[in-house]
């Protein structure tokens, strides 16, 4: 989808100010409500915003040990683990990825001994055959958005 200046700097106020309303955001880029509307509306239907929900800390909610889980799974069963995956409540996404592994899962637990629970937990589930787990040390960089969007904008203008 073809984002324009317009867009970006929408998207840009909902990441930075994300509890504005739409009468602020309105008024904040001097467009008629109706047409902030009309992108927002657009927006959301061709999946540039997927969510508007609040971003939680897992960290705050007392799971500060954030580990990358890679799964290996039996050929064909790929689907299966899958549903499997989300039903254990530590994994907080899980992708389909190639390379070593065929998952890429990213845990939240309460500490070590919780961390090596839940991946004896994956490890017990039909169709996995093995893990290999990388802990973090610390966040580099944030989950961001806004330099990708300001980028997309960039172009957008180019074209």
């Amino acid at each position: 989808m073809a984002v324009d200046e317009l867009d970006t700097r929408i998207l840009r106020l909902l990441i930075e100010q994300p509890r504005t309303s739409i009468r602020e955001y309105a008024r904040i880029l001097g467009v008629a409500r109706g047409t902030l509307q009309a992108r927002l509306d657009r927006l959301e239907r061709t999946g540039v915003i997927t969510g508007t929900g609040p971003v939680l800390s897992p960290a705050a909610l007392g799971h500060p040990v954030l580990a990358f889980v890679h799964v290996e799974v039996t050929q064909g069963h790929l689907d299966e683990v899958g549903e499997a995956l989300a039903a254990v409540p530590e994994i907080i996404e899980a992708f389909s990825i190639t390379g070593g592994g065929d998952l890429l899962t990213r845990v939240a637990a309460r500490d070590n001994e919780h961390l090596e629970d839940v991946i004896q937990r994956l490890i017990r589930l039909p169709g996995v055959v093995r893990t290999r787990t990388e802990v973090a040390l610390r966040e580099r960089v944030p989950h961001r958005l806004l330099p990708l969007v300001e980028a997309v904008g960039r172009a957008a203008r180019k074209t």
